[in-house]
């Protein structure tokens, strides 16, 4: 791979100029507990140089200091390499562009303004209404969503993971992630967890001491992983806890009315052959009347001759009575079956 580098380079006669401001794109970003927000860039022009004011995304900053992949504190950064800087006065984003421009208000002016973009953009976004997306969001009505809070160590891992819950979701349950960030688990974020129901995500971080009190009094839960494998396990364990169980059907008989006797102080009795598997007295049954279900329930009485039984099995003939229904007719299906609830399975799009 260097060798082949190294050819397109000298092919394509790349070169660099040193001698302009620097311009390049980060790598990482982190917030350290004692230097505040880190930013790994790599240089792909110019040189970076202490004290110089840049421009990072929406974010700007002065390099107050700046370390090479050993630690090392180093004054300037040549093209092609990499170093941590210090400064920034925000979070930026793994591949945002950074360059360097001639004074600070100008970085801070960019930066404002790009911010102020962004976020016009996104609330353009959110309230735009049209006749498809309505149709959408009726198509969706009964779609349930996990909402999850996330934050990380570097930015990096957070989007990757963002990005990879967001592919988990199914026709059946969607994943929202309303929030992501770097750092620990702040208050705020179990403010926002409390007021819309969600669950806060912790990957290599931990709750502020404030913020796990808080969470606790609120009943908002604080999940922390450290392997993204386990975490989309353990969210794919919580998109099965939220999909209700499926009612299952099993069948178990079929039985003819042949003859209705309407006894006082009893009720109606049905005159039934079994014509298919069998009756039970503690079965769920299903009044069929040319096609169509009249009416679903459990059975009062099952008899065979004037004896109550337990069973009746195909052939034999018997009197069942339905509880509190009446209206049986000569020529009625009455249908037993189970029900049991089965785990619902989640659906890949």
């Amino acid at each position: 791979l260097l060798e082949m580098v190294c050819l397109v380079a000298d092919l394509g006669s790349l070169k660099a100029t040193p001698d302009r401001p620097a311009v390049g794109t980060t790598i990482e970003a982190k917030l350290d507990r004692g230097r505040g927000a880190v930013a790994t860039v790599l240089v792909q022009n110019g040189t970076l140089r202490g004290g110089d004011s840049f421009i990072m995304g929406n974010t700007f900053g002065k390099v107050r200091a700046m370390f090479d992949d050993r630690g090392r504190a180093v004054q300037e950064a040549g093209p092609s390499t990499p170093v941590e800087i210090l400064g920034l006065e925000g979070m930026p984003d793994a591949g945002d562009t950074f360059l360097v421009v001639a004074d600070r208000d100008k970085a801070k002016g960019i930066a404002q303004y790009r911010k102020m973009k962004e976020r016009e953009s996104q609330l353009a976004k959110s309230s735009r209404v049209s006749l498809e997306g309505l149709a959408e969001q009726i198509k969706q009505a009964g779609v349930k969503e996990l909402p999850l809070i996330l934050k990380g160590d570097v930015t990096g891992s957070v989007e990757v993971l963002a990005d990879s819950l967001q592919k988990m979701s199914t026709e059946k349950v969607r994943i929202k992630v309303l929030h992501t960030g770097v750092g620990a688990i702040t208050e705020s974020d179990i403010l926002l967890a409390s007021a819309s129901n969600a669950i806060v995500i912790g990957f290599n971080v931990r709750p502020e001491r404030k913020a796990a009190d808080l969470a606790e009094q609120d009943g908002v839960q604080i999940r922390l992983h450290s392997i993204i494998y386990e975490l989309q396990d353990e969210i794919k364990r919580a998109m099965l806890g939220l999909l209700e169980p499926t009612i299952k059907e099993t069948p178990q008989g079929r039985a003819q009315v042949l003859e209705v006797f309407r006894i006082p102080k009893v009720g109606t009795i049905a005159g039934c052959r079994v014509v298919d598997g069998s009756i039970k007295r503690d079965s769920d049954v299903r009044l069929v009347r040319d096609g169509v279900p009249v009416f679903k329930g459990r059975i009062s009485s099952l008899k065979r001759f004037k004896d109550d039984v337990r069973e009746v099995t195909n052939g034999m003939e018997c009197g069942i009575g339905l509880a509190n229904f009446n209206d049986v007719k000569v020529g009625d299906t009455i249908e037993a079956f189970v029900t049991e609830r089965v785990a619902a399975e989640l659906t890949a799009q």
